[in-house]
């Protein structure tokens, strides 16, 4: 899998380009605004784009995601629908963070665990992992050892738990029964910050590493 990270709206929130190379078939995941820049970058790297998938209902990283998935006329995928209430509250958070008035919509289709996303000769492996939202899911791609994590964890630090329906205990379990059973080597692109990996949180992260949880 190839991956282009694209950092979008005043939050610098990393929406991921994702493709096949052998097909160039690919996805935007979290179009949370800039959609020109997105747009621009599809064109620069030629991708036929199939789907926006979202990995949580926060609205820097689905702020875009009608005009979008409009363009391409393309179906929108994910989050689970524990995060229902988020897309249905998109004008309130447009209005407590500033940003441009965003529309409530739902997905085509919302994603449980176990569920899997294909493009071209690509499967995303779907975890849910609740805590940061209640809805939040993972994409594990394991050709490219690759795993796109939202906000669930950061390069050393883990996602809020102070929004509506977070849970701090919630998202520590997500993340160490779930995205620390993936391989070590795995590459994690956070939905903000720098690209880190399984291995290098389970050793350093202040919030869940390993040397935490005896």
């Amino acid at each position: 899998m190839k991956i282009i990270v694209i950092p979008v709206t005043p939050f610098a929130q990393n929406c991921s380009l994702i493709w096949d190379p052998a097909t160039m078939k690919g996805a935007l995941v979290d179009p949370g605004g800039d959609a020109d820049k997105l747009h621009a970058a599809v064109r620069q790297h030629n991708v036929d784009i199939e789907k926006v998938i979202l990995t949580h209902g926060h609205l820097d990283h689905v702020g875009a995601t009608v005009e979008v998935a409009a363009h391409y006329n393309v179906p929108v995928i994910g989050p689970h629908i524990g995060d229902k209430f988020w897309l249905d509250a998109l004008m309130q958070q447009s209005q407590m963070f500033g940003f441009p008035p965003a529309k409530p919509f739902s997905p085509d289709q919302w994603l449980t665990e176990d569920d899997t996303i294909t493009m071209g000769n690509l499967t995303l492996e779907i975890l849910h992992c609740p805590g940061h939202t209640p809805g939040h899911v993972a994409l594990v791609e394991r050709t490219s050892d690759t795993v796109i994590a939202g906000d669930i964890i950061f390069a050393g630090s883990i996602g809020r738990t102070d929004f509506p329906q977070g849970n701090q205990q919630q998202l520590v379990n997500s993340i160490r029964e779930k995205l620390f059973t993936l391989p070590a080597s795995m590459t994690i692109y956070p939905g903000h910050g720098p690209t880190t990996s399984i291995g290098q949180e389970r050793q350093s992260n202040p919030f869940v590493a390993d040397t935490k949880f005896g």
